[in-house]
């Protein structure tokens, strides 16, 4: 038989069954469906984690206190308290380095003319964190190296903080109280996101000095980010960074009173544990598929009992061992190719409605649909095999007598 004829045949089998095939095909949409959608949510939200700490700054290192902590990863909130504004002066003389901003974050309790009022973080910094963070402006404009000089007690509002304050009106020019004292709005952020807990739409930006003076009163930094000339030297950066604070710390460089956080360090961990996750829930959602082929092996099984005397006739009139193993494979491969292709389909679709309703990133690709489609293949051809080889081993005088 060619294979023309061997294709023809399997959909005449296929669908004088319309019932039992739908029923098995439905095995096989569901098992591919979940692995689609898992795959396609695990990669949305690996880019999705990647993008976010993109925006945190590029060919950027964040220096804190202590050791490394999660939810202090970037935002300096440990209890520790070894870094100060003469560690600045040292990282500046790094070859490669582009700008050290000095960074202090205290969270108050920010009061509007119109009375309005919010708790919000107030980052104080160098002029350079508008460049470093990669932070544009919206309206007014930043502060500048004047202001840090002078302490001037100037502010630029987050997107969502001006919002919350004041509205739909422009807040540029008007006075805001943070913990007490007067500063008066000079730009409003443009919307920017966040990632890592560090949300740049929910911060107040002020002059380091001012901080330091007058709202924190303290000459410690939570944080120091130290930006590159580009991200290849960066390593180079940390590493020397490392040694020049450590030996001005006068502590050991293998055990130093501060951390130095790449955003490659950060990276790298977060798709570890994203891809760990994506082939854990990819692997449960597999476990349906292989139902799906259980239940084509069962099929397949009762197709061969059913066509026991068909089988022997084509036997008795010549038909080899070969086709009749070709034939029923290609039915069970044809069965899952049907149901992976409805499961791409119904896959996408769920993939789709996950991310504008439960607001979670996924992304359809062309890997994880050829990989459906592999698996769907290997399934019909693993499961069909014995009912296939069961079929071709009959012994056809045998087969022309069963009742």
């Amino acid at each position: 038989m060619s294979l023309y004829d061997l294709l023809k045949e399997a959909f005449r089998s296929i669908t004088a069954n319309k019932l039992r095939s739908g029923l098995t095909i439905l095995g096989i949409v569901i098992g591919i469906a979940s692995v689609i959608s898992m795959i396609s949510i695990g990669q949305g939200t690996k880019r999705q984690i990647t993008q976010s700490i993109e925006s945190l700054g590029s060919n950027t290192l964040s220096i804190i206190p202590g050791g490394v902590r999660i939810g202090a990863m970037f935002m300096g909130r440990g209890s520790a308290q070894t870094l100060k504004e003469e560690d600045v002066e040292v990282l500046k003389k790094i070859d490669g380095v582009v700008d050290v901003v000095p960074v202090v974050q205290k969270t108050f309790q920010i009061v509007a003319p119109n009375g309005n009022n919010t708790r919000a973080g107030v980052i104080g910094a160098s002029e350079g964190i508008f460049t470093v963070r990669e932070i544009s402006i919206e309206s007014g404009s930043t502060f500048n190296e004047e202001h840090v000089r002078n302490i001037s007690k100037v502010a630029v509002l987050g997107n969502n903080i001006a919002k919350d304050l004041f509205g739909d009106e422009n807040p540029v020019g008007k006075i805001i109280r943070i913990s007490g004292s007067n500063f008066k709005v000079i730009g409003v952020a443009a919307p920017k996101g966040g990632a890592m807990g560090l949300v740049f739409d929910d911060m107040i930006y002020v002059p380091i000095t001012t901080m330091q003076r007058i709202l924190s009163k303290s000459e410690y930094l939570t944080s120091i980010l130290v930006k590159g000339k580009s991200k290849d030297i960066l390593p180079q950066i940390q590493e020397e960074a490392t040694i020049l604070l450590a030996k001005k710390h006068k502590v050991d460089p293998q055990n130093p009173d501060f951390s130095i956080i790449s955003q490659e360090d950060v990276l790298s961990t977060l798709n570890q544990v994203t891809n760990t996750m994506t082939i854990f829930l990819a692997s449960i959602a597999a476990i349906s598929l292989v139902v799906g082929g259980i239940g084509i092996m069962n099929m397949m099984l009762t197709s061969v009992t059913e066509r026991t005397r068909e089988i022997g006739l084509r036997k008795a009139i010549g038909a080899k061992k070969k086709e009749i193993l070709m034939q029923f494979l290609i039915e069970s491969v044809i069965l899952t190719l049907i149901g992976g292709i409805f499961g791409i389909i119904l896959g996408s679709l769920i993939s789709i409605a996950v991310s504008k309703f439960a607001n979670i990133t996924s992304e359809v690709s062309l890997y994880s649909i050829f990989l459906s489609l592999t698996f769907s293949s290997l399934v019909g051809i693993i499961f069909g095999y014995w009912p296939a080889k069961k079929a071709a081993d009959l012994d056809p005088i045998v087969a022309l007598r069963y009742e």
